[in-house]
């Protein structure tokens, strides 16, 4: 009996060690990868169903001995470069790349542009201006 034991314990650790070995590879992978319902967070840290059935996915793909390569290339197969927190430079994702600059640098023009309008002079005031403010100012103390 207790060699049954030994021999049982021993398996099942061999195992917990495979499942903790291919659930460190699921959550690296699953790190990489945009949750498609929340979009902000990663795979592994969404709760979403749709997150929780393709890291199930990620799990079988990894565990019938799929690289984890091969598994990236299915998501994005399926469900574009959007998948990925880094999507690669192509034409199609360019301005996933140069838009925040594209909006920073808009940010910084129209900044710029307001500062240098508050900053200007107005013209002097002419003679009828000066009498017509003196007058209003004069109203103002009575």
């Amino acid at each position: 009996m207790n060699r049954i034991f030994l021999v049982a314990a021993i398996l099942f650790s061999g195992i917990a060690c495979g499942n903790e070995d291919l659930e460190k590879r699921v959550t690296a992978l699953s790190a990489e990868l945009r949750c498609l319902v929340c979009q902000n967070q990663s795979l592994a840290d969404s709760n979403a169903d749709l997150a929780v059935d393709l890291r199930r996915q990620i799990r079988e793909q990894l565990g019938s001995g799929r690289s984890e390569r091969d598994v990236l290339d299915f998501m994005v197969q399926r469900y574009g470069d959007f998948v990925l927190y880094r999507p690669p430079l192509k034409a199609s994702t360019v301005l996933l790349w140069i838009g925040p600059f594209l909006l920073l640098g808009l940010g910084i023009v129209l900044l710029i542009r307001r500062i240098r309008s508050t900053n200007r002079q107005a013209p002097p005031l002419s003679d009828a201006e000066r009498a017509r403010a003196a007058a209003f100012l004069d109203r103002g103390r009575e």
